[in-house]
């Protein structure tokens, strides 16, 4: 009789909570069982996998091991819990005056039917700002202040470009929200962008990808992000309904700048759609978490860098590489830029041109001078071999 893996559960403080510690030898059906549950974390600190410690999660883990390994748990029933306490949350330092500034600026973004993201992230900059300088009036806040704002929260923290532009679009929409402050719309000015290339896979690298990805749910996501040039979020938020497989489409619903929009269902993903559908039935999402809510984000990219390893594709490669492969080949293969800009959900035709910076056939067929010359030399040792051969005389 074959002996069972053995999985001991222990109590670890970490991440500032208290949480259960899943110990076990290198076993690739305990891996992906937990890699399919999303509450389940790997450390590379603890060198483990983890879950907060709750009544649920342990409950949660005894049912998932079931019948696959043996669970030792006798460390959490032995111990009484450690004595770390749960940090207290910070509170913004800001004057009665200016919290309610701020509420009001939240539901102004609200009431401009901004996203929820754009207006978490627009309301946590604003108060950031003010919060910076709450001992001072809001109303003698002028350009400079900002830029003192920037040099000493952004620069020293060495905040990326894109992060700082946010927060200029930000103040942008805040002094029109709050027009009483000697900030001036026209002198605030966006740092440029930086004009980085996306990074892409090869056909041949993406194929690799998929193949060496062995759980069915993880390689029916990597396959539905390629094969439609998905964002992450796109696919963990499509529902079965979204799929219409008899017009070979997917219906992908409020996307980025709430738009809607249909890409192509890969004939090649049926079969494996199929066999995920009938393996999994999903009741809701397409692709689903724990409890049939959405899938997690996160574990995506944690099973598709393990995929990387396994497949030799070596540097940063995400979900959203997978993405920019699909507009690039599209392109190397002669699609319009016009029918790729619909496909991708891009406002601007500007957005979908950098893929031509990376697929431009033109450039692509130009030999390097090195290569030329290469040519030439061997061209030249083959015709002097040849002459050399055919003028040799004969001997008696």
């Amino acid at each position: 009789m074959q002996t069972l893996p053995l999985v001991v559960l222990s109590r670890v403080y970490f991440k500032k909570a208290h949480q259960i510690k899943i110990s076990f030898k290198y076993d690739n059906i305990l891996i992906d069982v937990l890699r399919d549950t999303p509450e389940a974390k790997w450390s590379q600190t603890l060198k483990s996998w983890y879950i907060v410690n709750t009544p649920i999660h342990l409950k949660q883990l005894f049912k998932i091991f079931n019948g696959i390994a043996t669970v030792n748990a006798k460390d959490l029933f032995d111990n009484s819990m450690p004595t770390h306490q749960f940090p207290e949350k910070r509170i913004r330092q800001l004057s009665i005056e200016n919290k309610n500034l701020l509420n009001g600026f939240y539901l102004y973004l609200k009431g401009k039917r901004y996203s929820k993201s754009t207006i978490d992230t627009y309301t946590h900059f604003i108060a950031d700002f003010v919060e910076f300088y709450n001992a001072k009036d809001i109303k003698q806040l002028n350009n400079r202040d900002v830029e003192v704002f920037i040099e000493t929260i952004f620069i020293k923290r060495n905040y990326a470009i894109s992060t700082q532009r946010q927060f200029v679009s930000a103040l942008k929409l805040f002094i029109v929200y709050h027009p009483y402050t000697y900030i001036e719309d026209l002198k605030l000015a966006r740092p440029k962008a930086s004009k980085l290339l996306p990074n892409v896979l090869s056909q041949n690298e993406v194929i690799r990808l998929l193949s060496v990805t062995d759980n069915l749910k993880h390689k029916t996501i990597l396959a539905l992000i390629y094969s439609a040039g998905l964002r992450i979020s796109e696919l963990i938020n499509l529902k079965i309904e979204d799929l219409k497989i008899e017009r070979r489409q997917i219906h992908v619903k409020n996307a980025k700048g709430r738009k809607d929009r249909y890409v192509v269902l890969a004939e090649s993903t049926l079969p494996l759609l199929q066999s995920y559908l009938n393996i999994y039935k999903p009741s809701i999402f397409l692709i689903e978490g724990a409890k049939q809510q959405e899938y997690s984000a996160s574990s995506i990219r944690k099973f598709m860098n393990t995929s990387c390893k396994k497949a030799n594709i070596i540097g940063k490669v995400t979900p959203h590489t997978l993405r920019h492969s699909y507009a690039t080949h599209l392109i190397e293969s002669g699609v319009g830029l016009r029918h790729i800009q619909e496909l991708l959900g891009h406002s601007s035709p500007k957005t979908t041109m950098i893929y031509t910076h990376i697929a431009r056939k033109d450039v692509l067929a130009i030999k390097s001078p090195l290569d030329n010359a290469l040519e030439l030399l061997s061209k030249s040792q083959k015709e002097e071999q040849k002459f050399l051969l055919s003028s040799q005389k004969g001997t008696n």
